[in-house]
């Protein structure tokens, strides 16, 4: 993901040079992907999906099914020990940009396919509104409704009972997209908020009205980049900051293997105070530490089933990942956990995972670049910046 200058409603400019704890500029590591969502222009953010790619560059796609080589939910809940595990009808709400006329379409046949509950606006399941809440909904942008089609068919994959609200912003500036969460955490049920999009660091002392909502599992994607430092909001001290990992069946005692993905973004906030529930994991940081946790996001080990459009009119079967797999996991784990901190006493979502560490299956192999202190950028066991304290294993850990 490009270092994106984040842009305020006040108009202020967070400036996208390198702060203290940041890691200096370096290449992309490559990635066997597509970045779905055109590079943004200046003061937007960054969806953070990728579609997998063959040997040649060529998406992995399949008209009549999924690839075979997909994550399918079968295979997620299996993986991360959610099998049997239901929400009771919590609301998972998922915030990105522009239109997306089939969503409800092609949602129905994501879940047609694998034999999940219909999930639609008849029934309740599922609410598509613009930023305010409001029916009258953006204009559509193939690459960010290929972000939505990831994001809702990982929350059905890994939460098949939750409720699902999926707000529009106007555009993929900072300011209509944290008002979009501000607005999902109005909304009655709402109890875990997937952003999977990006920028660079940032000042909760600026954009934190934007995220501040304890008792609400808000999560962010650490970004696509490898080690780049820190990456706003995940940088944020009220969101629970998702890193990515490369997710493979193994033939051990789990089930599966389970290593750092390259690409999974990483690092320390020059900006925003470390967490208080961090203070013993030793992070090396003096401010914000990403990651907290993690899931599956590498688009070719452990990439997704999706069912995603091709254009306003046209959808078929693909292979998703980047972090933005990851962070509606994640949000999906907390509306089965039933636990996200709580309002009434100030406590936030992130704080749940660092008293349960040993509830997690730990990552502790792979690297997502070069850094100064190698725990930022390579696994190990504990906490480590690509992986955070690790993944989930059943709903124990949040």
């Amino acid at each position: 993901m490009k270092r994106i200058l984040a842009l305020a409603g006040s108009g202020l400019l967070v400036l996208a040079a390198l702060v203290a704890g940041s890691a200096p500029a370096q290449a992309a590591p490559s990635h066997r992907s597509i970045q779905v969502c055109a590079t943004p222009r200046h003061g937007d953010a960054a969806c953070t999906a990728r579609q997998a790619a063959d040997p040649a560059g060529r998406p992995v796609t399949n008209a009549g099914a999924p690839p075979s080589t997909a994550l399918t939910p079968t295979q997620l809940k299996s993986a991360y020990n959610l099998t049997g595990l239901a929400s009771g009808g919590r609301t998972v709400a998922i915030v990105d940009a522009y239109g997306y006329p089939n969503l409800e379409r092609d949602l129905g046949v994501y879940r047609s396919q694998f034999g999940l509950p219909p999930c639609t606006t008849a029934n309740g399941c599922l609410r598509i509104v613009n930023q305010t809440g409001g029916s009258k909904l953006p204009r559509m942008n193939t690459g960010w409704a290929q972000e939505q089609a990831l994001d809702v068919d990982a929350v059905s994959a890994a939460c098949p009972d939750c409720r699902i609200t999926v707000l529009q912003a106007s555009t993929a500036s900072f300011a209509n997209l944290g008002t979009a969460v501000q607005t999902a955490a109005k909304m009655p049920g709402v109890v875990a908020i997937s952003n999977s999009y990006g920028g660079s660091d940032a000042s909760d002392s600026s954009y934190g009205q934007y995220y501040n909502f304890p008792g609400i599992a808000v999560t962010a994607s650490a970004g696509d980049n490898g080690y780049q430092g820190a990456s706003y909001p995940a940088s944020s001290r009220y969101v629970v900051a998702v890193g990515g990992t490369s997710l493979a069946p193994a033939s051990n005692t789990r089930g599966w293997s389970e290593s750092v993905w390259s690409g999974t973004g990483s690092g320390c906030s020059g900006l925003n105070a470390a967490l208080p529930a961090a203070s013993s994991s030793n992070t090396g940081c003096a401010g914000r530490a990403m990651n907290d946790v993690s899931a599956a996001s590498d688009p070719n080990v452990g990439g997704l089933a999706v069912y995603y459009p091709t254009s306003s009119s046209s959808s078929t079967w693909g292979q998703f990942g980047g972090t933005s797999e990851a962070s509606p996991i994640i949000a999906s784990v907390y509306a089965l956990s039933g636990n996200t901190g709580s309002a009434a006493t100030g406590s936030y979502a992130n704080a749940i995972p660092y008293g349960h560490a040993g509830s997690l299956f730990d990552v502790t192999s792979g690297s997502n670049g070069t850094c100064p202190t190698a725990q930022w950028c390579t696994a190990g066991t504990a906490w480590d910046g690509p992986t955070g304290l690790g993944t989930p294993n059943g709903v124990a850990g949040f």
